[in-house]
């Protein structure tokens, strides 16, 4: 079963803020158009740090601010350790932000939209195609 709900990764919204017309742009409007998409603090977090122009931090936050928003538990935290372990393990070390994207999403049963490719080495993550 493939989850209907969507945590859209960085790279996601930085394509559809910047109006960039691509596959993952469209799929994360057509998420928000069928209200699909949720969000989490990792990401307002990695989108706030590359504000260059004034304006930009306000339409962000009204944006990030009218969708669900994913919190961290002391569960999810031991999760996200594991799973850094398991894939450092197997010889892969993904950025922390990824690691908690990914567990997240795991733990609350969402697909991540992304095109960043090392996510496709997390067992058990569902990915939207794009």
């Amino acid at each position: 079963m493939v989850p209907n709900r969507i945590l859209p990764d960085t790279c996601a919204w930085i394509d559809f803020f910047k109006g960039n017309q691509t596959p993952l742009a469209a799929s994360l409007e057509q998420s928000l158009v069928q209200r699909e998409v949720v969000t989490c603090g990792v990401v307002l977090c990695e989108l706030l740090q590359g504000v260059k122009k004034p304006g930009e931090e306000l339409l962000m936050l009204n944006a990030l601010q009218a969708l669900p928003h994913l919190e961290m538990t002391r569960e999810l935290w031991g999760a996200a350790g594991r799973l850094s372990a398991t894939l450092r393990k197997n010889g892969q070390t993904l950025p922390l932000s990824d690691i908690i994207i990914a567990t997240l999403a795991m733990g609350h049963a969402c697909s991540v939209l992304t095109v960043d490719h090392h996510f496709t080495a997390i067992s058990g993550l569902v990915l939207v195609k794009v």
